[in-house]
């Protein structure tokens, strides 16, 4: 098996990099339409993508089957997630044996959310209680596989302070990360106020600001309630003003992310992480927006 190539070394090589995440379909015969659909992203280069690992290990064996297929089928450079719920130490180190025997040299690292079915994190028997633990015992098993771990610009919603958050992330980056991927925002002063005190904490890391385009009001409010971050008054505003119209939301959420995406890669971020929710027509825009701004 070919080994994949690290993020890092792209960094080194390319400058700004373009990447997409994809998370696993609920069902067996939606990853064929998934891979089929991504088919389209191929011809805009993105330079990795990755693929979600669901709570505790439910959509495990589907993460592997779209990473398979992204990797064989299409050619991309595949970093997959991994995440210490519902794992002990041992399972996790069979997982981490397979993905690189396999050929994956890029791993994103995180703790987790707890099940649909928990409130609360629980560490496994046997397991990890912190993020921090899994990238030390990635680190200390394959020295040479490039790992991610996570940043959040307005801090974890677990986290009792941003101070706090930001030593969390040192000691994280200090256990072996190789980069950074942020938590979705909407403003990206949040990013560059995020990078400046991450700097300032001790952090040198290159950091990618993670975006996402609104493609539904209902389903944003949703997840910027579970991941902590916020919609600015003004975006707000408009979604408020577009209520039902399906085309109208999507069209508002798109333009904005356009928007962010063109102010950071004047700024000089090292690559930018879109979270396309699966919808590969939403990608596309991005993806092409900001390859024409590369080629400027």
């Amino acid at each position: 098996m070919i080994a994949q190539q690290r993020i890092d070394d792209l960094l080194a090589t390319k400058g700004q990099l373009l990447s997409v995440e994809f998370f696993p379909p609920k069902s067996e015969e939606a990853i064929d339409s998934l891979v089929s659909s991504s088919l389209e992203l191929k011809a805009l280069e993105p330079d990795f993508v990755s693929v979600t690992y669901g709570a505790g290990g439910s959509t495990r064996d589907r993460s592997s089957r779209v990473s398979a297929q992204m990797r064989d089928d299409l050619g991309f450079n595949v970093m997959p997630h991994l995440t210490c719920v519902g794992a002990s130490k041992d399972e996790l180190g069979e997982i981490i044996d397979g993905f690189y025997a396999e050929g994956y040299r890029n791993i994103m690292a995180l703790r987790g959310d707890p099940p649909k079915d928990q409130t609360e994190f629980v560490v496994a028997e046997g397991g990890f209680a912190f993020a921090t633990d899994l990238v030390s015992f990635i680190s200390e098993r394959y020295p040479d596989i490039c790992i991610g771990v996570a940043g959040y610009p307005e801090k974890h919603p677990e986290a009792s302070s941003m101070e706090k958050d930001l030593e969390h992330l040192k000691v994280k980056v200090d256990a072996g990360a190789s980069f950074i991927t942020t938590q979705l925002f909407f403003d990206n002063q949040r990013f560059y106020d995020f990078v400046e005190k991450a700097q300032k904490q001790g952090v040198s890391l290159p950091i990618f600001p993670g975006l996402m385009p609104v493609l539904a009001t209902k389903q944003i409010k949703r997840i910027v309630s579970m991941c902590g971050s916020s919609l600015p008054d003004a975006l707000d505003r408009e979604l408020e003003k577009a209520g039902e119209d399906a085309e109208a939301v999507k069209e508002i959420g798109t333009n904005w992310a356009l928007n962010q995406l063109e102010d950071l890669a004047k700024n000089g971020v090292p690559g930018v992480h879109l979270y396309a929710l699966n919808r590969s027509d939403a990608a596309k825009t991005l993806m092409s927006a900001f390859r024409s701004k590369q080629s400027c």
